[in-house]
């Protein structure tokens, strides 16, 4: 809120210039909120696959749980006025093989009662399969 009064103000003042560099300043911070949100879905969108893969079955929480984080993902993602995405493919895929490793240790504390580490989950599932999944199911 701060942003737009100082916005503002420089509007009234007629310093566009300075006006300029605070909108692409709040345009930045929009972008990393973004981001960080998807992110966030993408880990735990790819729990629940990693859980799925693992374990060669799937239970009505984690279909649904799929499902939401892949409409969160998408109604984050969608420019609602001038349509398109803020990120593309690429940028999806980066976001999603940063969270591999996070979403894995998570995976394993919930995954056969966290009977295994990550690293022996991860002997289990394949992980190019499983982003490719993701990215699928993101992409539908």
């Amino acid at each position: 809120m701060e942003e737009l009064l100082e916005l503002r103000h420089f509007l009234e003042q007629g310093k566009i210039h300075e006006a300029l560099l605070l909108v692409d300043e709040l345009e930045e911070m929009s972008l990393s909120d973004k981001i960080n949100k998807i992110d966030s879905y993408g880990v735990i969108l790819l729990i629940h696959l990693i859980k799925q893969k693992a374990e060669k079955r799937s239970t009505r929480s984690w279909d649904v749980s799929i499902e939401n984080t892949v409409r969160e993902i998408n109604k984050i993602n969608k420019r609602r006025k001038s349509g398109g995405f803020y990120l593309n493919q690429a940028e999806l895929i980066d976001i999603l093989q940063q969270g591999y490793q996070v979403a894995l240790k998570r995976a394993a504390l919930e995954a056969f009662e966290g009977r295994y580490e990550a690293q022996e989950l991860a002997a289990m599932v394949d992980q190019q399969e499983t982003l490719t999944e993701a990215l699928k199911l993101i992409q539908q």
